[in-house]
This record gives C-alpha cells, structure tokens and sequence, in this order.
C-alpha cells in the first residue's frame, strides 16, 4: 500500500470515479477532483445527492456508473472511514482494481480486503498532491 510505483501506475490512467465528489466549491472532493480534471482527467461524479458536477453527470452508485460508462481506471474516495468497507465490497464485485482513499480517511481492515481481492490501494493520500509530486502528466 501507498508504494509510489503503484501510484504512478493508478495515474496513468485517465478516469476517476470520485465516490462522495461534492457539488459545492468550498468541499476538498471538489477542489481537488477540478485540478485533477484540469490536468487531464475524466472525473466521474459518484453522489446519489447531486444531478452534475464539473460538468459530469453524477452516479448514485459505482454500479450504475459501471453500467452506463464503463470501468473507471481509479476509484478515488472522499467518504468516512466507515463507508470504505462497502465500498471495497461494491469494487470487488465490479471488478475495479484501484482505490485511492482521500488524506485523512484510514480503514485499514478495508484496506487490507481490497489488497487480498487484487485490488491496489493507496490510502491517507491525496491523489491532486501526489499526482502533483510524482508528475505523472505534462501539466
């Protein structure tokens, strides 16, 4: 978990599902997921409480963003640690191979399902800072 080798490879790829991406400008999930969209990245709203934001229509569900656009290559999460084992549960059955958790959202328990169902995780990272740091895109 959280190797930068396995960083650089969740940021080689160019959708994010962003399960809990607010719609308001003052929310870190939105702050972020604009700059991650502004260096390139297809952000895919996962929210059952908003229609659109960044301009991407929302999803209720990961399962029903699967169904109408396909795999996501990360899913990125800014949600309460409680939240992440379903999460993981919803992955697993989906067939999604990376989760990046949000800086300051830890659950390892999930953590450690996801790794033992082939999943790779990075946790307690924020994805705009590392993306930023690595310099995985020409930005």
């Amino acid at each position: 978990m959280n190797e930068p080798e396995a960083m650089r490879a969740m940021l080689a790829g160019k959708t994010i599902a962003v399960v809990g991406l607010s719609d308001s400008p003052m929310k870190a999930s939105y702050g972020v997921s604009r700059t991650m969209q502004r260096l390139g990245y297809r952000i895919l709203p996962v929210n059952p409480a908003v229609q659109e934001v960044l301009g991407e229509k929302a999803y209720p569900s990961l399962t029903e963003l699967v169904a109408a656009v396909g795999k996501p290559d990360i899913v990125n999460v800014f949600r309460l640690p409680k939240f992440i084992p379903a999460i993981v549960d919803e992955m697993i059955a989906l067939g999604l191979n990376n989760l990046w958790v949000q800086l300051g959202i830890v659950n390892e328990e999930a953590a450690a399902k996801a790794e033992q169902n082939g999943i790779r995780v990075v946790m307690d990272r924020c994805i705009m800072i590392e993306e930023q740091r690595l310099g995985s895109r020409d930005s």
